[in-house]
This record gives structure tokens, C-alpha cells and sequence, in this order.
């Protein structure tokens, strides 16, 4: 008989806060008719190059990654995921702004206003 090997499920390119969890929720509960969850993309812009991009998604594409939160599905696009393995998104807020804040390993530098990383 030969041993059979189980491997743990591998860990998602990118870990969210429990207020990113949170804002991922509060998203969904007034989503647009049709969104089935929010996706996360590094579209070129910028001075630098790459920026971090959510939006609403309205159907899966078999490449992007999804992740499952306790407020709804989000999807990493799967040309982002690269640029992206070992992140943490969470979501700040204070009484001037608020917005979702990535610590990403694998960015270089960025532009002067935050808006855009390079890897």
C-alpha cells in the first residue's frame, strides 16, 4: 500500500485585515445588481508604473484568484497576482480619509503620492 501525502491548501497571494474583511462586506451589502463579489488589479498607472485597483466584478474569470470572506467572494486578477504574493491589505480609516493601504513586499519604490509602486 503506499502512503498517501496530503499537502495543506496553499495560502492566498494576498492576506486581508479583519477591517478589510469588514469593508469587503459593507461593499457587497450595496453592491450593484449583478456584482457577485470585488477584485483587486495592479492596472498600469502613474508615475511608477502599477497601482492597486478595486472594483466590483460582475462574473469570475478561471485565472483570477478567489478568495472567500466572511462578507463576500474576492477575486485577485491573475495578471496581478505576481506582483501581489505576500501582501496584506487592510482598510484605514481616520477623520481626514480613509481607503485600503497594501504592504507589499515585492514594490521597490513608489511615486511621491502614494498612487503608483514599481517592482
Amino acid at each position: 500500500m503506499t502512503d498517501t501525502k496530503t499537502r495543506p491548501a496553499p495560502k492566498a497571494a494576498v492576506t486581508l485585515t479583519a477591517s478589510a474583511e469588514q469593508r469587503i462586506a459593507d461593499l457587497m451589502a450595496k453592491a450593484p445588481e449583478g456584482a457577485i463579489g470585488v477584485k483587486l488589479s495592479t492596472p498600469r498607472r502613474g508615475c511608477s508604473g502599477l497601482a492597486y485597483s478595486v472594483d466590483y466584478v460582475k462574473e469570475a474569470n478561471s485565472f483570477d484568484e478567489r478568495i472567500e470572506t466572511p462578507g463576500g467572494l474576492f477575486f485577485i486578477d491573475g495578471a496581478s497576482v505576481l506582483y501581489l504574493i505576500g501582501s496584506t491589505m487592510d482598510w484605514v480609516e481616520d477623520d481626514f480619509q480613509a481607503g485600503f493601504v497594501f504592504n507589499n513586499p515585492n514594490a521597490t519604490g513608489s511615486c511621491g503620492c502614494g498612487e503608483s509602486f514599481t517592482v
